[in-house]
């Protein structure tokens, strides 16, 4: 389930996005700090052009799914799992496939987006491998300082359908 995230949420998604795991895959891998995440929040929260979501699975806090950049048919989209606590309880691979599921049809149910673009980096082949499964295409690598970064987008009509 996936839900508005609230003044309530800012301090686990700090938590969560520093988790080591989900720092290793993301652009900027920084531990980030009080300050910094408060600010963050101040400009997200206020911002129509971005959605901060909560992921539930079975009642717990799983993780966070952001859209932003939405401008009319198209948006951009990233998440974090908590990485740790599924690991612990045996559940990344189903949480995993089931956020991305919600997520997607969130973006184009909810969102009415014809367009959904993201980033992933170069060296995070399971992440690709996942993102093909849900018909994600590639773009052109580009270099951004010292990491590669792969741009990704999917259309609504070539999305993975629930039967």
């Amino acid at each position: 389930m996936l839900r508005a995230a609230t003044d309530d949420d800012v301090d686990l998604i700090r938590q969560l996005r520093n988790q080591q795991a989900n720092r290793d895959v993301s652009i900027t891998s920084h531990e980030i700090g009080a300050d910094e995440h408060a600010a963050w929040w101040a400009k997200a929260s206020v911002d129509p052009t971005r959605r901060v979501l909560i992921y539930v699975r079975d009642g717990v806090t799983a993780g966070v799914v952001n859209f932003f950049d939405l401008d009319g048919p198209t948006g951009s989209w990233g998440f974090f799992l908590d990485a740790d606590g599924l690991a612990e309880r045996g559940e990344t691979l189903p949480a995993w496939i089931e956020v991305m599921r919600e997520a997607t049809s969130y973006g184009f149910d909810e969102l009415g987006l014809d367009l959904l673009t993201g980033e992933v980096l170069e060296h995070n082949t399971v992440v690709r491998q996942m993102n093909r499964r849900f018909r994600f295409v590639e773009g052109a690598a580009e270099q951004r300082g010292a990491v590669t970064v792969i741009p990704i987008s999917l259309r609504s009509e070539d999305r993975r359908q629930r039967h």
